[in-house]
């Protein structure tokens, strides 16, 4: 494997981010994972199980000065970006990293976009992803920029939407329930990442699902992967649901409290949705069904 390209990732012990670094190492990668340091021994033994000699942990922190943190680089022709954070991760640590990557002689940057299609948003549509547009405006680099955009997790719309409530066995949804969504798992957008990061000729944005849903389908596909019968709430229009972001946003001075409706938001009025998908670039990536996904992660009854 000596003739492997090795590939940088930082965010390597985030959820996406060791998926990653798995899926480059599965596809024949060399990878040079950053992690902070003081990060414990259970995060870093999650990145080398099982154990490889083409995985290297180099300690590092995207506040470190531009000149260490291309020595952590080091030869990677490629630098992924799995990080989280605020503005000052997804912006300035981003900016850092480029910095970086440029010093060390990479040639190709993957930035944590990740998402529904931020380049057919506004400004003030989702305040999240307003940093990771005005770290794409910000950019300037020689480097081949590569962005993957995959939609909205499985594992973020049975958690964190909200949509989701096994307990009473609801499925809740705001505007049209016959729009189209574009969903992919963790896993298969860790893969598709490791696909591209791997691909000479890939470049631009590059768009990403394992699935097109509505959210009467997305409703219909939990409960054959549960076997559970669920009601499926209409919640309001998108109008409605527009009105709801407003009211929360006057009254509380943290925007988390209603991010998952502007996700939403973007989503259900179909702004956010891809016009054409690239999956067929890397038939290698089989993508998980969402009734699948659901089978295997849905609390028991």
């Amino acid at each position: 494997m000596s003739d492997s390209p090795t590939i940088f990732v930082a965010g390597a012990t985030g959820l996406l981010g060791g998926r990653i670094v798995r899926a480059l190492l599965d596809q024949g990668a060399a990878v040079r994972a950053l992690v902070r340091p003081g990060t414990s021994d259970e995060k870093k033994s999650a990145l080398t199980t099982p154990a490889t000699g083409r995985l290297q942990l180099v300690e590092g922190d995207l506040t470190d000065p531009a000149e260490r943190l291309a020595e952590a680089v080091g030869d990677a022709t490629t630098v992924i970006s799995a990080v989280q954070g605020g503005p000052e991760v997804i912006v300035d640590g981003q900016a850092n990293l480029l910095r970086a990557a440029e010093k060390a002689g990479a040639r190709r940057f993957v930035p944590s976009d990740f998402a529904i299609d931020l380049t057919k948003l506004d400004d003030g549509d989702n305040f999240m992803i307003d940093w990771r547009r005005q770290a794409a405006a910000a950019r300037t680099t020689s480097l081949d920029v590569i962005s993957v955009l995959n939609g909205a997790f499985y594992e973020v719309m049975t958690g964190f939407m909200g949509l989701v409530d096994w307990e009473r066995g609801t499925v809740s949804h705001w505007g049209d329930p016959d729009q189209p969504l574009d969903l992919t798992s963790v896993p298969d957008t860790a893969a598709y990442t490791a696909a591209a990061a791997l691909d000479p000729g890939a470049t631009g944005t590059l768009r990403f699902a394992g699935e097109v849903l509505s959210m009467r389908q997305f409703h219909d596909a939990l409960q054959r992967g549960s076997g559970r019968t669920l009601e499926l709430r209409h919640l309001g229009s998108a109008d409605d649901l527009r009105a709801e972001i407003t009211r929360r946003a006057a009254a509380t001075e943290n925007p988390f409290e209603y991010v998952a409706l502007q996700y939403q938001w973007c989503m259900v009025t179909g702004k956010a949705k891809f016009d054409n998908l690239d999956n067929a670039r890397y038939p290698q990536v089989t993508p998980q069904s969402l009734t699948d996904f659901v089978r295997a992660t849905a609390p028991a009854a």
